[in-house]
């Protein structure tokens, strides 16, 4: 295999980011798969096999183009004009998601150690400017060494929740219907929830992939991290399944559950889910600016301290509530992003990688 290293670092950190953005409270993973019941888990396993093939796509696309940003891969698998505009959705798409991060951050700390609102989304967007101005490859670092605690909580509450359900299966399939639904049908809320996660986590999968050594290192890193992104979906959807007759109305099922097997094991995932939340803030915020402005400068620095006060007053303003309207529109928009990925990987393949389109 190419670089062991590297392709751990690639894949932890691609986990980190998307794991951040939909895993952070469980209740994405239940709008979308649990409330299917047994027809959710099957889903769970169509969307890890896309992420399994989008992420190995995009990060050898980036690889190849040698990306700094998410601009030249986008412009040069969509044309010019509709990159134009799949790269002006993604840039709004990642700002969104800081706003939303440092809002959720605020409201995490004040359940979990009374700090209030104010003062724990300012913390977290202090952390978070200041990660981002490091350089790339220690944002990288920083995102991937997160991933095995997570993995590890993840593991032990699913465990404990699968094994210790009480309610037959029949309970639990008219618990799972009677949870909100991201969509009106299984199959499209698999395919939207692939769909909304790779339009936050396509920018920094481009980026990782160009800071690849080489293609084989940039393929691996995707493909294991679209696996372990897979497994943990799973785990997630299975645990909250097995207990979704007690999980009705719960804003942060994985921490309830974490929580009801043991105080010190609720405590461990809170920071765990912290972690998942400072990682998605870091990398879309990276992202960000690096679409704006060189990478390394004075002005990128300048630049994202800017991003991360307006996105601290966004978080203040309320504007997680318009953001939460938004996500279901931008993950059918993102079908456009994956299809647009589907045909310049076919394309990089057939021209050996010198090409993938029309550059912008």
């Amino acid at each position: 295999m190419a670089n062991f290293k590297e392709v751990i670092r690639i894949s932890g950190a691609f986990v980190g980011v998307i794991v951040g953005a939909g895993f952070a409270s469980g209740q994405e993973i239940m709008q979308f798969f649990t409330s299917f019941g047994t027809l959710g888990l099957v889903g769970v396993l169509i969307s890890s096999a896309l992420f399994i093939f989008l992420a190995m796509a995009l990060a050898t696309l980036g690889q190849q183009q040698a990306s700094t940003s998410h601009k030249r891969v986008i412009h040069a698998i969509c044309g010019r004009y509709l990159g134009m505009f799949v790269d002006a959705m993604i840039t709004f798409f990642m700002f969104a998601i800081a706003v939303v991060m440092l809002a959720g951050a605020g409201a995490l700390l004040e359940q979990l150690a009374g700090i209030p609102k104010l003062w724990g989304s300012a913390v977290v967007t202090v952390l978070t400017i200041a990660i981002v101005c490091l350089d790339v490859r220690k944002v990288i670092g920083f995102i991937g060494s997160i991933t095995p605690l997570l993995t590890l909580m993840v593991i032990i509450v699913a465990v404990a929740a699968i094994t210790g359900r009480d309610a037959s299966l029949e309970t639990l399939e008219a618990a799972a219907a009677t949870q909100p639904r991201g969509a009106g049908h299984w199959f499209i809320a698999a395919l939207l929830y692939v769909s909304y996660n790779i339009v936050a986590g396509a920018p920094f999968l481009v980026i990782m992939g160009g800071q690849a050594i080489n293609r084989k290192t940039a393929l691996w890193g995707g493909v294991i991290g679209g696996a372990l992104l897979g497994a943990l979906m799973l785990l997630i959807a299975g645990s909250m399944f097995a207990q979704v007759d007690t999980l009705g109305g719960v804003a942060m099922p994985m921490l309830l559950m974490a929580t009801q097997l043991s105080p010190f094991v609720g405590i461990v995932m809170g920071i765990a889910i912290f972690g998942m939340i400072l990682n998605t803030a870091v990398g879309v915020l990276y992202s960000f600016s690096a679409r704006v402005l060189e990478p390394g400068t004075p002005s990128f620095r300048w630049g994202t301290i800017a991003a991360g006060v307006l996105a601290f007053a966004g978080s203040l303003v309320g504007f997680i509530q318009l953001v939460g309207t938004v996500y279901p529109f931008f993950g059918y928009l993102g079908f456009i992003l994956i299809i647009c990925t589907v045909i310049g990987w076919i394309r990089a393949r057939r021209t050996g990688g010198q090409n993938t389109g029309a550059a912008g």
